[in-house]
């Protein structure tokens, strides 16, 4: 599918650095996550797969076509991860002296997730009386510099949530049905190996019920560090991806059970494009970045740089292993409607405080996203878990839950987090994942613990 070639105003380009100096490791060795396992799960929102999901892969962080200089500066040498001896350092924003209790726990829960192995974490909480943001660890492990205030990030599959709400718009307009099915909509693309669009509906490819098998794997041939750097810069149209997909059978009878699949929002996304004309992209740039005023949001297409300022992004391919800088965009599965979007932390708590509040979609669109099913115990997800239209529940343990969509990739972790009422936000951004399972499912009850912590301080505040 094309992507819109409008360049953003606000986009810089980045100054990439040289791969840093070897560190000794800080981790033991421990149980491999699966290759296969990791890139099944790359895209899973937040709820899903702690195990493989998380440790390794979801999109967006390495890819370069590149000038040979920015190439080589792109970080392509391993770098051991930064022993626990030293703790990074940590910063917060001004003024933590108001309600320094909440304050604090929020700057120590950052720490903790930095010494289960992070390099670097960046979290921001918005309220209706106040934003604070706090940073752990290091934003580049070769100059040490902390994680940069307001700075850019990949969002991976919290792209989706974008791309549900420009679907339900379209159904609020009468373009669309979410009763319509795929082959309504794109005749004959879904076929083969037992898939059939016309038994599929927009809604099952919204809420990942609808058996359509993941492209991930057929596009990550090595997921390794030398996979990642030759492959990184293949690039795919959505059309080429789902075609891959579908030369696997369908993983369920549409409806059957849930199953996260990246292959539903190619789909939506060419569904869009079909109906309006134009790519998701601009239709996301229309109907909800410039509304909103979100100027640090865009799809960069196949541009793999990050703008500045960003913190690096660090994978560790396998247990023990070095870390390798993934901060360019892997192009074959970070560049399409299931998880394009680069934006900034507050610009994504605007989406999402904007979409929650209601000023996004009318209330009988907003209630079919709401709609949710419950997220099965094999996909890893925090109890209770579930998934509406391109948006997925958490429940707090001080009752209630949360509204969101995490995003992952090669080298980097997002959790936002939304309040049932849209009023308070909150946005965690770990920009390095592990390579083996336990430090992976610790790393993410650390993120998990961080933003019930603080939305639940923050409801006893009020």
């Amino acid at each position: 599918m094309p992507i819109s070639p409008t360049t953003p105003t606000i986009r810089a380009t980045p100054t990439i650095r040289a791969t840093p100096t070897p560190i000794t490791p800080a981790a033991p060795a421990a149980t491999p996550i699966s290759p296969i396992g990791r890139l099944r799960t790359t895209r899973r929102t937040a709820t899903a797969t702690l195990t493989a999901a998380l440790a390794i892969a979801l999109a967006a962080a390495l890819l370069a076509v590149l000038v040979p200089a920015q190439a080589r500066a792109a970080g392509t040498t391993g770098t051991q991860p930064p022993a626990r001896t030293q703790p990074p350092a940590r910063t917060q924003s001004p003024d933590p002296a108001q309600d320094s209790l909440p304050y604090d726990r929020l700057q120590r829960d950052a720490d903790a997730l930095r010494d289960s192995g992070v390099t670097g974490v960046s979290v921001r909480l918005t309220t209706p009386r106040r934003i604070r943001t706090v940073h752990s660890g290091v934003g580049d492990l070769g100059t040490g510099r902390p994680p940069p205030d307001g700075g850019y990030l990949r969002l991976g599959s919290t792209t989706k949530t974008f791309v549900a709400t420009v679907v339900l718009q379209l159904v609020a307009e009468g373009r669309l049905s979410l009763d319509d099915t795929v082959d309504s909509r794109l005749p004959g693309v879904v076929r083969g190996a037992g898939n059939d669009g016309r038994r599929i509906t927009l809604r099952q490819l919204l809420r990942h019920t609808s058996g359509v098998p993941d492209y991930i794997e057929d596009v990550v041939p090595d997921f390794s560090a030398r996979g990642y750097l030759e492959n990184r810069s293949t690039t795919y149209t959505s059309a080429q991806r789902v075609a891959l997909a579908l030369t696997h059978p369908p993983r369920f009878a549409p409806g059957a059970r849930w199953e996260y699949s990246n292959t539903n929002y190619l789909l939506l996304g060419m569904t869009v494009e079909a109906v309006t004309g134009r790519p998701w992209d601009q239709e996301v740039r229309e109907r909800i970045l410039r509304p909103l005023q979100l100027a640090h949001t865009f799809s960069p297409g196949d541009d793999p740089l990050l703008p500045r300022p960003h913190a690096r992004n660090y994978q560790q391919f396998e247990p023990g292993g070095p870390l390798t800088d993934t901060t360019l965009a892997y192009l074959p599965f970070d560049g399409d409607a299931d998880g394009a979007l680069i934006s900034t932390a507050a610009d994504t708590s605007a989406f999402f405080a904007a979409l929650l509040s209601g000023r996004l979609l009318a209330p009988d669109q907003l209630a079919e996203m709401r709609r949710t099913v419950e997220v099965p115990d094999e996909h890893g997800s925090p109890p209770g878990a579930r998934y509406g239209l391109g948006l997925s529940w958490t429940p707090l343990t001080c009752g209630g839950g949360y509204w969101g969509h995490s995003g992952t990739g090669i080298g980097y972790l997002l959790w936002p987090a939304v309040s049932a009422d849209g009023r308070t936000a909150v946005s965690v951004a770990a920009h390095s994942r592990p390579g083996d399972e336990a430090t992976a499912v610790r790393q993410l009850k650390g993120v998990t613990d961080l933003v019930d912590h603080a939305l639940c301080a923050e409801r006893r505040s009020r």
